[in-house]
């Protein structure tokens, strides 16, 4: 018995052996576009690129990762932040400087291209990149890319996850960006966007997460943001962005955050967005907005952050909101608000810098109080 176990161990070992020695080494095209790639950049605090070297890029070359099949590169993933392993090892943040080289356009087989977080990698997206028909995901968060989205962005029909946040790109979104059918993460964020949404943003079906915040985009919410049926997060904050908020927003399925904070909204608040079982996060701050707060709170309602503040909101304070599952945050300061504050839950958790800055609200928290009948 003993005697059969080992040689079906050396039988599996020998399986091992001649399927790791079938790995097809990286081809030179390939290994050649890595090292203009590499070129490109510098990087001398924690030697990323020092395994980049001999024949083989499908072996040990750090960060890239290969078909094991035809030896082509798949791959690129370099992360500046402290939760990378080589980057935690030497407990010293991400720096690296340099471009995007062009030549990462000659690798036709990579589905996945991170540079991401390393602060001082600039110049533009090369503009082939569009070319890279298997490209899943487009990572370069966190550094100081320049120029515009390239306008055949909509090429990539493959891309699941496109994040340029935090970085000093121009120009206006792409109309073709609607064409990436199976796009899941959008974050544009952070950056010097401009111009409109395009009309068509409803045809990104796939789309989870679109993260537009801190831009210079202008003009309404589009109508076929409508369609965006799987739609959980949606940051339009600190944008030049006007008209009405949308009723719709609040009848989407699954739209649990929705930012459209320091804008130019105007108008008064949808009863929708108010009653909305699965919104949690809502925050309307620094807007236009006027009228009384809709009083159409219930036992659905949980919101982890309700922020109203510096608007241009008058009558009472909701006192349905006594009846809400749960508000964890409320701030309505900076309005034109009047009247008792309603007493109990979930008033009396909340800090008088949720109410101040009103025409005349009293009553706890505030030190005002309501002054009776004879007074």
């Amino acid at each position: 018995m003993a005697l059969r176990h080992l040689l079906l161990l050396l039988i599996h070992l020998s399986i091992l052996t001649v399927h790791s020695s079938s790995a097809a080494s990286c081809t030179p095209s390939d290994r050649s576009a890595l090292l203009s790639f590499r070129s490109a950049l510098n990087e001398q605090i924690h030697g990323v690129f020092s395994s980049w070297t001999g024949p083989d890029c499908c072996s040990g070359w750090y960060g890239v990762s290969c078909d094991p099949t035809l030896g082509r590169v798949t791959g690129i993933s370099l992360r500046g932040e402290t939760e990378d392993p080589l980057i935690a090892a030497s407990g010293r943040p991400g720096l690296m400087s340099g471009r995007l080289s062009p030549d990462l356009c000659r690798l036709d087989r990579l589905s996945t291209l991170t540079v991401a977080d390393w602060k001082q990698v600039s110049g533009p997206i090369p503009s082939c990149i569009t070319s890279l028909s298997d490209l899943q995901i487009l990572d370069l968060v966190g550094n100081q890319i320049s120029g515009q989205i390239p306008s055949s962005i909509g090429n990539l029909r493959r891309l699941t996850v496109l994040n340029l946040a935090d970085n000093q790109i121009s120009g206006q979104i792409p109309p073709s960006i609607v064409n990436l059918a199976g796009l899941m993460h959008l974050n544009l964020g952070n950056n010097r966007i401009s111009g409109e949404i395009p009309t068509a943003f409803g045809n990104l079906k796939m789309l989870s997460r679109a993260l537009l915040g801190k831009n210079q985009i202008s003009g309404q919410i589009p109508g076929s943001v409508s369609k965006l049926a799987r739609l959980a997060d949606l940051d339009l904050s600190s944008n030049r962005m006007s008209g009405q908020v949308p009723g719709y927003l609040g009848q989407m399925p699954v739209l649990s955050s929705l930012y459209l904070d320091n804008n130019g909204f105007s108008g008064r608040i949808p009863d929708s967005l108010m009653k909305s079982p699965g919104l949690n996060i809502l925050n309307l701050s620094t807007n236009g907005l006027d009228g009384p707060v809709p009083d159409v709170f219930g036992p659905r309602t949980y919101f982890t952050l309700l922020d109203l503040s510096n608007n241009r909101f008058n009558g009472a304070v909701p006192r349905t909101l006594t009846s809400a599952a749960y508000v964890g945050h409320l701030d309505l300061s900076r309005n034109h608000l009047c009247g008792q504050i309603p007493a109990g839950t979930p008033f009396d958790h909340f800090e008088a810098s949720s109410f101040e800055s009103n025409d005349c609200l009293c009553g706890w928290p505030l030190p005002t109080k309501c002054r009776g009948p004879s007074d």
